[in-house]
């Protein structure tokens, strides 16, 4: 293994790496535009660059991302010649570069001004006029291109290419005039991974349709969460209203608990840094329209007597049945597991199928169940495939996707669901329950890899926690919870 002195640290290198690989490694930071840890090195950018020591004293500037490492090399990521190269380059970057940050969605985690800060900090030496390009450019219906902003620094490119595999774009024309364009064949607006080139890009140029103009950055926080929408269990960010910048104008405090966004949160053990455009939809199934009074035989019901009267009905069945949720946490199911443990026959369902038109298996990340914690799910209930038996007299459905004209005609309904569905009213009791976005919990993954989300928001009123609910409508259970 190679060693080397990165700014006076002596560091033991992995053979083949270059230099920018070995500095990230160690906590060194480099700065970068092009280069990305999972990308093709492009060295276009030319930002990167770093000094090396000569045996007669001198030093040598080169870029870092694309420097192999050797044994007994000295780097000066700092030194006076390297700050002046990077001032240079980023005057020339810069160049046609439009100032516009502060309409830019980029604002507040641009790496451009990060770097224009610490690194040139100064006007522009030119004297002609900027070169003019397109904006606002649909490359989708999901992304929006603003030409001027971009730097061709290929992320976006290269993803495509090498992540997802759609070369969905390309870049057109040489030298100022160059453009990003999307592929004739429209393999870019059928790519489900493309929004993340909004990610990796390091400017304002790529921008999502969902989120222009919705909010700046620094109005927002990100919660870790999981993303429900298959059993990869992408671990992400749900970015929302932070309390200082609460809104308060009429009829626009339910945006303060609501997602703006979703990131992926990198986790190398399940999705890396990418998630598919269908996690980025989040905000959507999130913000359904919710249930939030409980009901007996479709009558609006106070939550304390919607739970006593399931726990009667629980308690009086003689044959009951649990349909239960391939989306509740695992924490949910162990306390459904440890409240009635075999007093109810259980079975676990699908809560969702694909849905027309929806990739529902590719070899990079999306999977063909939809559900997040089926694997947990089954590891307490068994896989067996739902099958009501006929002389069944009470049925506890838990979540969505039962098929209601499955359960016998003279069987009791208790039904726990977080959105307004006509199977609400149809049930003896019905209780409402918290989604994601209001409880802690965990998920297991298809491949048996537990990851946490956490909460954003408070629950409703009138609403139940599943884990707390569970206690509570076995028949030696307590109160309300």
């Amino acid at each position: 293994m190679p060693r080397l002195t990165i700014d006076g640290r002596e560091i033991e290198a992995k053979a083949g790496q270059t230099v920018m690989e070995a500095a990230t490694e160690h906590g060194i930071f480099i700065p970068y535009f092009c280069w990305h840890p999972k990308l093709s090195v492009p060295g276009n950018c030319r930002i990167c660059v770093v000094g090396v020591a000569e045996k007669d004293g001198g030093e040598w500037v080169e870029i870092a991302c694309n420097m192999p490492v050797s044994e007994g090399m000295v780097v000066f990521t700092n030194s006076e010649k390297v700050r002046a190269r990077r001032k240079a380059t980023m005057q020339f970057i810069t160049l046609n570069h439009p100032v516009d940050c502060g309409i830019c969605d980029k604002a507040g985690e641009c790496t451009l001004q990060d770097y224009h800060y610490e690194y040139n900090g100064e006007r522009s030496v030119s004297v002609d006029a900027k070169v003019h390009a397109t904006k606002h450019y649909a490359l989708s219906n999901r992304i929006v291109l603003d030409n001027e902003r971009c730097i061709q620094c290929t992320r976006c490119v290269r993803f495509t290419r090498e992540i997802s595999k759609s070369n969905g774009l390309g870049l057109v024309n040489r030298a100022d005039h160059s453009l990003v364009r999307a592929a004739e064949d429209g393999s870019f607006a059928n790519d489900a991974y493309s929004d993340n080139v909004i990610d990796i890009c390091p400017v304002g140029a790529l921008l999502s349709r969902s989120f222009l103009h919705k909010a700046r950055v620094w109005y927002l926080e990100p919660t870790a969460s999981v993303c429900p929408g298959c059993s990869r269990g992408c671990t992400v960010n749900l970015w929302h209203r932070r309390p200082e910048w609460r809104l308060k104008a009429p009829g626009m405090q339910a945006a303060n608990a609501s997602v703006d966004r979703v990131t992926p949160l990198e986790n190398p053990a399940v999705n890396g840094p990418w998630i598919c455009n269908k996690g980025r939809d989040l905000p959507k199934l999130l913000g359904r329209a919710r249930a939030e009074v409980a009901m007996l035989k479709g009558k609006p019901a106070d939550l304390p007597g919607a739970i006593a009267q399931a726990r009667s009905l629980v308690a009086a069945a003689r044959r009951p049945v649990a349909i239960v949720s391939s989306w509740g946490s695992n924490e949910e199911l162990a306390a459904f597991k440890a409240a009635f443990g075999t007093r109810l026959e259980a079975f676990v369902k699908a809560d969702h199928l694909p849905e027309p038109g929806e990739v529902v298996e590719d070899s990079l990340l999306i999977r063909a169940d939809k559900n997040p914690n089926t694997a947990g799910a089954t590891a307490l209930f068994g896989d067996r495939a739902p099958a009501i038996p006929k002389d069944a007299d009470l049925v506890l459905v838990w979540g969505e996707g039962l098929d209601f004209g499955l359960i016998p005609p003279a069987a009791k309904i208790v039904y726990l669901n977080a959105w307004l569905q006509p199977e609400n009213g149809h049930a003896d009791v019905f209780i409402p329950t918290s989604i994601q976005t209001e409880r802690d919990g965990h998920y297991t993954n298809f491949a048996g890899v537990t990851s946490a989300f956490s909460k954003c928001f408070a629950k409703p009123a009138g609403v139940a926690d599943a884990e707390t609910l569970f206690p509570a409508l076995a028949a030696a259970g307590g109160g309300a919870p």
